[in-house]
């Protein structure tokens, strides 16, 4: 059985903010081709105003039985107050919250805050697949650890 479990494609949602669209939908692509690359299947591409905005969608997203994890992508410019640390450390704290509470895996892929335009355009590629890989290998891990029971051995979750 968890063999099978293994096999069976992580399905995934991807919530995306439009601020700083530049950006976030280059973030996007790259998103939708790592997840194909792990053979993970997008099912959802839920676009959110910005990144304050996407614990809404990710509640929706995570009760969802045809969603085994989220990933969540943006991009938190700094700009001349500390408007962007609010927002980010915000609206991770209630995405984790929100995945832990469902059972979900909710992964950030969040550039900032204190990131420059620059420094976020640098960061596209890198920050769009790791929220993406670490989606797809904790909905793997999770659905084994799952299906397992501890026989007396240790028990590898990997």
């Amino acid at each position: 059985m968890v063999e099978l479990e293994a096999v069976r494609k992580v399905r995934l949602a991807i919530v995306v903010s439009e601020f700083n669209y530049d950006v976030t939908e280059l973030m996007l692509r790259k998103a939708i081709s790592h997840a194909e690359f792990l053979g993970a299947e997008v099912r959802y591409v839920f676009k959110v105003p910005g990144v304050f905005d996407a614990p809404y969608a990710v509640a929706e997203l995570v009760r969802r039985d045809d969603v085994d994890a989220v990933a969540v992508i943006g991009a938190v410019i700094k700009g001349e107050t500390k408007h962007d640390e609010l927002v980010a450390h915000q609206a991770a704290r209630k995405m984790l919250d929100l995945g832990v509470e469902h059972g979900k895996p909710v992964t950030l892929g969040v550039i900032g805050p204190g990131a420059t335009r620059m420094q976020a355009q640098a960061r596209i590629e890198e920050y769009a697949r790791r929220a993406v890989e670490a989606a797809v290998k904790m909905a793997r891990r999770l659905s084994k650890f799952r299906s397992v029971k501890f026989e007396g051995n240790t028990v590898f979750i990997e």
